[in-house]
C-alpha cells in the first residue's frame, strides 16, 4: 500500500512508498543559514540517501532559496532553504515498454525541500516534484 500517489507533469501515475521528513535546520547548535551551509546540507542529504537507498538511483530536486534582507554575517548573506527536507521512495510502472508489466517496475529516490510537513499527493503536489523526468531517472527492476 503507497502513501499516496502523485500524477507527474508527463502524466504517469508514482506511488511514494516510503517518505522521511526532518527540518531543514535541526541541529544546528550555531552560526546561520548560508549559501555554505546550504550546500553542505543539500549534500549531506543526498549522501545519505545514496548509501540508504542503494537499490534505486537518487535525484535531487533543486531547492529554493531565499534571501530575506538582513545584514550579512561572516559567510556571506543569509539563504534559507524550505523548512522540511524530504527523502521519498517511488515506484511506478516499468519505463521500458519491452518489460512485463506483471513482472516489473521502476523506482526512484528522491529528495526535495518543502515549506511544510505535508505528504504530496494527486495533482497538488508541488510542479518541481511533478515536473520530475521519470523517464530519464527512473531504473526498472524485476518484482
Amino acid at each position: 500500500m503507497s502513501l499516496s500517489r502523485i500524477v507527474l507533469s508527463s502524466g504517469r501515475t508514482v506511488e511514494l512508498a516510503e517518505l522521511r521528513m526532518s527540518s531543514t535546520y535541526g541541529g544546528m547548535l550555531e552560526g546561520y543559514p548560508c549559501k555554505l551551509i546550504n550546500d553542505m546540507k543539500v549534500r549531506g542529504v543526498q549522501r545519505q540517501a545514496e548509501q540508504t537507498f542503494s537499490f534505486a538511483p537518487v535525484h535531487l530536486v533543486t531547492p529554493s532559496r531565499a534571501y530575506p534582507e538582513q545584514t550579512a554575517g561572516a559567510f556571506g548573506p543569509v539563504e534559507v532553504l524550505p523548512s522540511v527536507v524530504c527523502t521519498g521512495v517511488f515506484r511506478s510502472a516499468a519505463v521500458a515498454p519491452e518489460l512485463d508489466p506483471v513482472l516489473h517496475r521502476s523506482a526512484l529516490i528522491v529528495i526535495w525541500f518543502q515549506p511544510v510537513p505535508d505528504v504530496p499527493s494527486g495533482e497538488e503536489a508541488d510542479p518541481a516534484l511533478r515536473g520530475i523526468s521519470w523517464e530519464e531517472l527512473a531504473q526498472d527492476y524485476e518484482l
